[in-house]
């Protein structure tokens, strides 16, 4: 491991804003009213990388609770940071694996998810690791609050027509679908905030698709 890697992780250690494995566990079915102290919507962003998405929802609204979810330490450091240092007290990040949802988060708890720009894992034989999967979407439908909405936004062209078979194979209401984002209708503020490797994937004209859905 890396000296940055090692600093890193050693400085997520004494974020507030940040719970690691089994920390986040005894806030299952309280993550508003015991850790951010309100009782503001919740919503996630999985495997939100940098945590870029994750800060910016949380800047443009303050009424409602957001929570970054990734595996990797060193990533999850540049968001808490960037929280912190900003004073975005609304945010807050969970290192844990995202297969592990319903053990941090209780029935009907979130209010929306976001997945931005995830490994599609195109091998077949990885079909199980994408996170827009019927086992993944089994969970999302536990967490989620009735009628509470899913979105994808992906560079993989792969991952996007998947997920939209899934939708309706599934029979799950479909709301926003577009294979060219910043050609369509559905380019809001929201869905205009960039990620390090969106702005990358822009400069060489990749077409970025999106979906949002429910249950």
């Amino acid at each position: 491991m890396g000296k940055d890697k090692v600093r890193r992780f050693a400085e997520i250690e004494t974020f507030s804003n940040v719970l690691q494995l089994d920390a986040g566990k005894p806030f299952k079915g309280n993550w508003a009213g015991g850790f951010f102290k309100n009782n503001n919507p919740v919503v996630l962003e999985l495997a939100c990388g940098k945590g870029e998405y994750t800060v910016n929802l949380a800047q443009m609204f303050p009424g409602k609770n957001f929570i970054g979810i990734d595996y990797k330490g060193n990533r999850i450091w540049r968001g808490a940071k960037t929280a912190l240092e900003d004073g975005v007290t609304n945010v807050a990040f969970l290192r844990m694996q995202i297969e592990n949802l319903v053990d941090y988060f209780a029935e009907g708890e979130v209010d929306e998810i976001w997945i931005t720009f995830p490994d599609p894992q195109p091998q077949l034989s990885r079909e199980k690791k994408r996170l827009t999967s019927p086992r993944f979407l089994d969970m999302y439908r536990v967490v989620l609050k009735p009628g509470g909405y899913m979105n994808l936004k992906t560079d993989n062209d792969g991952l996007h027509t998947y997920t939209a078979d899934k939708i309706t194979e599934l029979n799950l209401k479909l709301f926003a679908k577009t294979e060219d984002l910043y050609h369509s209708e559905y380019a809001d503020d929201v869905l205009s905030i960039k990620t390090y490797y969106e702005k990358k994937y822009l400069q060489h004209n990749k077409n970025i698709n999106y979906l949002k859905f429910s249950f």
